[in-house]
């Protein structure tokens, strides 16, 4: 196995955790911010509405970066663009429910944003790693079949 396609498989693992814990991060902090309401800032200011909606918004995005993080395992190239949206959307969210908790808002969105490296920088690579050794089986045996095709018409020829 190439070295640079057992690292991208690695990046693309660590980026499925890491989407399924920000996910989760994201969840727990939503449906407390939805029931328990006095654990977070008193009078923190939102850019619209107040934190029971926030906290469905915080909810909503944190069971999709649970979602995408399961299909991530997939390979699929729309599973990884679907990560990179989905954390890039957790990330803005995390940065507008600041207000309300900003040390754990932060650390969600460094999660989301170690993701997204992982899913930009290295997603690409295991596909094109598995293209090139294919690319590469198919020269060897067909130069294989080649050269025994040149040995046949030799033998042929003496």
């Amino acid at each position: 196995m190439d070295p640079r396609e057992t690292r991208s498989a690695g990046w693309l693992a660590f980026s499925g955790v890491t989407l399924l814990i920000g996910g989760l991060f994201a969840l727990i902090s939503g449906l407390v911010a939805v029931y328990q309401s006095r654990f977070f800032v008193a009078g923190a200011r939102f850019v619209f509405s107040d934190l029971n909606t926030w906290g469905w918004i915080i909810f909503g995005l944190g069971a999709a970066g649970v979602l995408s993080g399961l299909a991530v395992f997939s390979g699929s190239t729309w599973a990884r663009w679907t990560g990179v949206l989905v954390a890039a959307a957790g990330a803005l969210g995390q940065l507008l429910f600041a207000q309300a908790y900003p040390v754990w808002s932060l650390m969600i969105m460094g999660v989301y944003f170690l993701a997204m490296y992982g899913l930009l920088a290295y997603g690409g690579q295991q596909g094109a790693a598995s293209a090139r050794s294919l690319h590469d089986e198919d020269r060897d045996e067909r130069s294989s079949a080649d050269v025994t095709d040149l040995n046949d018409r030799s033998r042929r020829a003496a």
